[in-house]
């Protein structure tokens, strides 16, 4: 009975799913899910892309969030539209919440949506969403074992991008392990290493998802 109604939940979904995607597409907007931990730094690393590509990219954002609005009321300070959606305690955005949210923003005018998931590594690989990639934030603060502990998220994110690596030095994390679990349980996969307070890979982070949103236009 739980698997029929999982499955039950999961068919509706993509469903939606298909129809945010849609939406997408006739608006050409690259879509990305950000899905990471709680404090694994996935709003810093925003308000730097923000920072970063807002000139020459029509950017909005969409955050997720179980009750508050501090993190939209972070990425709104930059000035570029941003919607909040409060799960009221559920563990992660579904299509439906986000296709309830789209009409509020002008899609015509727009090149990239990134939607902040709820801060958690399980529930919301499971959800399609309708966007074009998912990517998976890691900070090394949370242990080089998380790959194979939370395989889901690494096997369908696009890119995997590694934060926090100033603190490195203070830290057990195995940089080289964390980085061929990851390419084992997905290969091919983009893996970036960040540091928001130094900036080290945020560029490089930001080539990628221009190279992305072109792809997209152009595909």
């Amino acid at each position: 009975m739980e698997v029929s109604v999982m499955e039950d939940i999961l068919g509706g979904n993509d469903k939606i799913a298909a129809e945010n995607a849609q939406i997408f597409k006739n608006n050409n907007i690259f879509a990305l899910n950000i899905i990471g931990s709680p404090g694994a730094g996935k709003t810093t690393l925003l308000e730097k892309t923000i920072g970063k590509l807002k000139k020459s990219l029509n950017m909005a954002i969409i955050e997720g969030d179980l009750f508050t609005s501090k993190d939209a009321d972070r990425i709104a300070s930059h000035e570029i539209p941003v919607i909040q959606i409060n799960t009221s305690g559920g563990c992660h955005l579904d299509a439906a919440m986000v296709q309830k949210v789209l009409p509020q923003l002008n899609l015509a005018e727009l090149d990239l949506v990134i939607i902040e998931n709820v801060g958690n590594l399980v529930c919301p690989a499971e959800f399609n969403i309708g966007e074009d990639s998912k990517a998976a934030v890691l900070s090394i603060t949370e242990g080089d074992d998380k790959p194979l502990k939370y395989p889901l998220i690494f096997k369908e994110a696009a890119v995997s991008i590694l934060n926090k690596v100033d603190i490195l030095p203070f830290t057990n994390f195995d940089m080289a392990s964390a980085k061929n679990d990851i390419t084992c349980l997905h290969p091919g996969i983009e893996i970036i290493e960040t540091s928001c307070q130094q900036e080290s890979g945020i560029d490089e982070w930001c080539k990628w998802l221009e190279n992305a949103v072109k792809s997209k236009q152009n595909g």
